[in-house]
């Protein structure tokens, strides 16, 4: 059964903020921000979540009025469970059909070749690099779809 992709409800803020620790570790982002994003979906954000009756995964859009052409992915996330099942796909789909005629721009670990695969496969193409960016030194890969006309 695919998960049905749904905008994200007040109600779903405690099950993101768990999914995204599950997700994420210690790199999850607080409870403060993600009270912050809750507080501004109705201005700039756009928070899809992939629903099975528990939230299974979630993406992240910062979505400026149409007169700015840049749409940024600020996090996509996947229960473990669920990953290389599509529903990575699913949401990011969901997400780019929000962006038609826009540019979309995301950063993604260097070492996450899953991820990176799976936005390559959308029509994302790497335009630059964050050296030493993530904890570590890890290097942040930056990407950029632009819709084919």
């Amino acid at each position: 059964m695919r998960p049905a992709i749904r905008a994200a409800r007040s109600d779903d803020q405690a099950e993101l903020v768990a999914l995204d620790e599950l997700c994420f570790g210690q790199a999850a982002w607080s409870t403060g921000a993600w009270a912050d994003e809750f507080d501004r979906l109705s201005e700039d954000r756009v928070v899809l979540v992939a629903d099975e009756g528990a939230l299974v995964g979630y993406v992240v859009l910062l979505l400026p009025p149409v007169a700015l052409d840049v749409v940024e992915v600020l996090r996509v996330a996947v229960t473990p469970a669920e990953r290389r099942t599509g529903i990575g796909g699913q949401l990011l789909t969901a997400a780019l059909d929000r962006c038609a005629g826009r540019t979309v721009l995301l950063e993604v670990a260097a070492s996450n070749e899953s991820a990176i695969g799976l936005y390559r496969g959308f029509g994302f193409e790497e335009i630059s690099r964050r050296s030493g960016y993530y904890g570590g030194g890890e290097d942040a890969v930056i990407m950029r779809w632009r819709e084919e006309l």
